[in-house]
């Protein structure tokens, strides 16, 4: 019987080699620590936590958006009212998003193995600003449609006109509360997963007074 058991423990598995590799890279203590540096404690390092709360509030708020439609937005108390967390909380995410931006620039925080963090995150803050464009167009108002049309030339001059239409608030609309909400909520999962395996960047050592 142990033989048996023995020999089963060597066949190959996928679930097994997975389990591992995971294990390796990201181990629970990790992935869910119950201490950190006391550098942590600078300002510096709350921007990350603030932009995703941002971005939580910002999530809530589109889906509310999302369920009951423009005319809720336009018409009703109630929905303006939502309408305007979302405006803020947008404002609120691209601040801190910038202020984390630049922290982490100025920190160098791609030392120590830590460049695909760093690049994740370029990725995100890309890929918010034309999610930021598809809701100025979704607005269903004529500050969405000047927006729309004198972002038409400049989307056609790209060559980036024969897939997307700024005028066709169906297609921005789709796109802004579908695909690109999927692909950053995938990239901001894998950015703190990220964060976690590596750990949070150390602030750059000064050199001595006697330096």
């Amino acid at each position: 019987m142990s033989e048996s058991i023995g020999t089963e423990a060597e066949v190959p598995s996928w679930t097994r080699a997975t389990r591992d590799f995971i294990g390796k890279r990201l181990p629970l203590a990790h992935f869910l620590p119950d201490r950190q540096p006391a550098y942590v404690g600078s300002w510096v390092y709350v921007f990350g936590v603030a932009t995703i709360a941002s971005l939580a509030w910002v999530m809530l708020s589109g889906v509310i958006l999302a369920f009951f439609g423009p005319q809720w937005w336009h018409v009703t108390g109630l929905g303006r009212f939502v309408n305007s967390v979302h405006f803020w909380s947008v404002q609120a995410l691209f601040i801190f998003m910038v202020l984390h931006l630049w922290g982490q620039y100025f920190m160098a925080s791609w030392r120590d193995g830590r460049a695909p963090t760093w690049m994740v995150g370029v990725v995100i803050w890309l890929v918010m600003i034309v999610t930021a464009f598809t809701g100025y167009l979704s607005q269903q108002n004529f500050d969405s449609q000047w927006i729309g049309v004198n972002a038409k030339d400049a989307i056609n001059s790209s060559g980036g006109g024969a897939f997307f239409n700024v005028l066709n608030f169906g297609q921005m609309y789709g796109i802004h509360v579908m695909l690109l909400p999927i692909g950053i909520t995938v990239l901001v999962i894998l950015h703190i997963v990220q964060v976690r395996a590596k750990g949070v960047v150390r602030p750059i050592e000064g050199k001595g007074r006697g330096a």
